[in-house]
Formats: structure tokens, C-alpha cells, sequence
């Protein structure tokens, strides 16, 4: 495994596994399957409704606590600083976890001020060990960043080859934010797995699209949380670093950003709408 070091010194896997869009039912199968194939990172949210699920799969995995590495996201509808506060802990109980590895604001609307407070304090009494963001552009984060005692470890957004976020990454690195790539396969839109570029990449080193796919996350130093629920496709998604992408190949690859989402706008008024009435 390779890790990326947090602003605070805390080590994080480069991959991991998500479980967006995973059935509850199958979600501590699932889990626990990741598990096995190796992956120690594991991403959920409140609002995906599977935290009991990961919290089960852990439990029975007899892996040490301290060599996994947890995420969980408050949703918008619990912004504010005594809704986050019960928030976490009915998160925690859910996921039957003494702390946290990484807590993270879901969307960048309603009362995140207070939400990032309250984390702020879960943080300082140890019951987090890194807290950050999903889905900030560049403005609000620089604010969120600017304006806070604790600075976000982490934003996790939307990239893949057909939304490459350039000068997000740019932006991360320059003030010393790490970040993740959510649907780093772009939902499988586009047809992406038949790219005819990535695909004839594939072939020179005798790997699958999805593999290249993630290697180019990787070595951008982009940490990548992956869905599937089959553990053949969790086994080929873990088996990226065995090689390496020339830099000819990464410019190559770059070609195919088209410079925006082909899941939704986050920039669209009506998108940050129709979120903050989700319940």
C-alpha cells in the first residue's frame, strides 16, 4: 500500500473502498470482502445509510483497529454545532467505534460554520484524528481554511478522466489540503470503460482500464475510494502497484478532461437547492 501524510502527520492509505450506493443487506458482505483483498481505508457516509454495516464487517474482521483507517460524513441536514455534535455520535454508535480516522462535511451548504466548530472540538478531545470536507470548490474552501483555528485535512471531489480537477489539486496543494477523488470512475458514464485511449494504455502494461484509471489517481497523489460489490472487481482494483504510468501516458490521459461533470453541477444554483432539501 502507499500512503499520503496528512497537514496534521497522520498517514492515510492511497486507496481505499467506498460503499456509496451500497445496499444496507450487503453492505458488511461487501465490507468484509474489501477487507480481505487488503484494503484498510474505508469510506461511508451518514446520509448512504450503511454505517451499521461497516461497523459489523469491522468487528468480525479481527483486524486491529489501530491498522484500519474509518471515514463517515455528516450530511447537511445535521449542519450547525449541537446537530453535528449528536450527529457524530449517532454515527459512532452506528458504526460501534471508540473514535474516528477521518470525519468529513458532506456539501459545502447550510450552517457548516458551526458543523466545522463542533468537529473542530470532537477533534482537540481525540475522538477524530483528522476532520475535513467533500465537494468545497476552491472559494470555500480557501474561506473554511482561512477563517478556521483547525485547516481541513482532506476535501474529497468528484475526479476522474472525464472531471480532472487540475486546479482544485493545485489549489489543495498549495495550502496543504490532500485530495480524494470521489467516483474516480465517473459512475461508469461516457462509456469510460471502452476509452480507446486507456484502453490501448492498458494493454502496454497488461492491465484492466479501471486499473489505469486508478493508477493515474494515485501517482497524481489523489487518494482514490473505489465501489464495487463483487470481490473480483475489489482484487483487480487493489492490484495497482505493480506499475507505473510514464509520464508520456499522464499527459496523454489529460487529454480526455472535458473540464466538467457528467454526474451533476455542483456549481448549479439548483443542484445546491434540491441537496439542502434532502432529508
Amino acid at each position: 500500500m502507499e500512503f499520503v501524510t496528512l497537514n496534521n502527520g497522520i498517514k492515510m492509505p492511497k486507496l481505499g473502498y467506498g460503499v456509496y450506493q451500497t445496499d444496507p443487506a450487503d453492505t458488511e458482505r461487501a465490507v468484509s470482502d474489501a477487507l480481505e483483498v487488503g484494503y484498510r481505508l474505508i469510506d461511508t457516509a451518514a446520509i448512504y445509510g450503511n454505517e451499521e454495516g461497516v461497523g459489523a464487517a469491522i468487528r468480525q474482521s479481527g483486524i486491529a483497529r489501530e491498522d484500519l483507517f474509518i471515514t463517515t460524513k455528516l450530511w447537511v441536514q445535521d449542519h450547525g454545532y449541537d446537530n453535528t455534535l449528536r450527529a457524530f455520535d449517532a454515527s459512532m454508535k452506528r458504526l460501534g467505534l471508540d473514535y474516528l480516522d477521518l470525519y468529513l462535511i458532506h456539501k459545502p451548504y447550510g450552517d457548516y460554520y458551526g458543523a466545522w466548530r463542533a468537529m473542530e472540538k470532537l477533534y482537540k478531545e481525540g475522538r477524530i484524528r483528522a476532520i475535513g470536507v467533500t465537494s468545497f470548490w476552491n472559494e470555500r474552501l480557501a474561506d473554511l481554511a482561512g477563517m478556521n483555528e483547525v485547516k481541513p485535512a482532506v476535501n474529497q471531489i468528484e475526479t476522474n478522466v472525464w472531471n480532472q480537477k487540475w486546479s482544485e489539486e493545485a489549489f489543495m496543494k498549495e495550502i496543504g489540503i490532500q485530495p480524494q477523488a470521489w467516483a474516480p470512475f465517473a459512475e461508469g458514464n461516457n462509456d469510460i470503460f471502452r476509452t480507446p485511449l486507456i484502453q490501448k494504455i492498458a494493454e502496454t502494461y497488461g492491465k484492466t482500464v479501471g486499473q489505469v484509471m486508478l493508477r493515474w489517481l494515485l501517482q497524481r497523489d489523489i487518494v482514490a475510494i473505489p465501489k464495487s460489490v463483487r470481490k473480483e472487481r475489489m482484487q483487480e482494483n487493489f492490484d495497482i502497484f505493480d506499475f507505473e504510468l510514464t509520464s508520456k501516458d499522464m499527459e496523454a490521459l489529460r487529454t480526455l478532461d472535458t473540464g466538467k461533470s457528467t454526474i451533476y453541477d455542483e456549481m448549479d444554483p439548483h443542484v445546491a437547492m434540491n441537496i439542502g432539501k434532502v432529508t
